[in-house]
């Protein structure tokens, strides 16, 4: 008979927050349920620009047709469920509010850097560099780690405790694949992202090719 106990446990994914000079996790966050679907979109860098196809008109430059200006663009979307009653063994005096923030709070400054700001406006700096976000990473078992930016993130709430804390709700999460085009030279997120890179590189190779004869062309092309 198989007991409990010998059924392992699913991977989960999440994300993970570093601190981009030092590369030392700065916190962990556990999706409580693995999305049941992932939308990806993989957008090709052309370096002929949009619209470089088939036509004459198109505007494109024929020399440049098969050659890319940088890594794909990627992005991700998934859905990610917070439920405090699946959790009954854990206190949530607060509900799911605490797990709500630490996600809005990959999209917003800290009252610290506010004030900071705030203080070298009043002192008449002339230029105030925005501010600067963690590192954050997603992660989908071993074979995906990537760096992203948060580019959207939409809650539904749906139920409430006595005190109107939210306990259950759904998350809209949409995330941007930083690549070497997006940080600067040596920024560890652009060394994690060509580590990505050359995992996916590992894993097309390992893909079986196919045949001609698959294709219906049996003398070649």
């Amino acid at each position: 008979m198989t007991r409990y106990a010998d059924i392992p446990k699913p991977i989960r994914s999440g994300l993970v927050i570093v601190d981009p000079e030092r590369g030392t996790p700065q916190r962990i966050i556990v999706l409580q349920f693995n999305p049941d679907t992932l939308e990806r979109s993989v957008a090709p860098q052309a370096a002929g620009g949009e619209g470089g196809g088939g036509g004459g008109d198109s505007g494109g430059d024929r020399n440049e047709a098969l050659r890319l200006k940088g890594p794909a663009q990627e992005s991700w979307k998934f859905t990610a469920e917070i439920d405090a009653t699946d959790q009954l063994d854990v206190a949530a005096p607060n509900g799911i509010h605490p797990q709500l923030a630490v996600l809005e709070m990959l999209v917003q400054p800290t009252t610290a850097q506010l004030r900071a700001a705030s203080h070298l406006s009043k002192k008449g700096t002339i230029e105030i560099s925005p501010i600067e976000t963690p590192l954050t990473l997603f992660t989908w078992g071993s074979k995906r780690v990537m760096p992203v930016r948060l580019t959207e993130l939409s809650v539904n709430e749906s139920a409430f405790d006595v005190n109107l804390n939210p306990i259950r709700a759904a998350l809209s999460i949409g995330l941007k694949v930083l690549t070497v085009s997006d940080l600067p030279a040596g920024h560890r997120g652009a060394e994690l992202y060509l580590a990505h890179l050359a995992q996916k590189e590992q894993l097309a190779r390992a893909a079986q090719g196919g045949s001609f004869a698959q294709l219906g062309l049996g003398r070649g092309i």
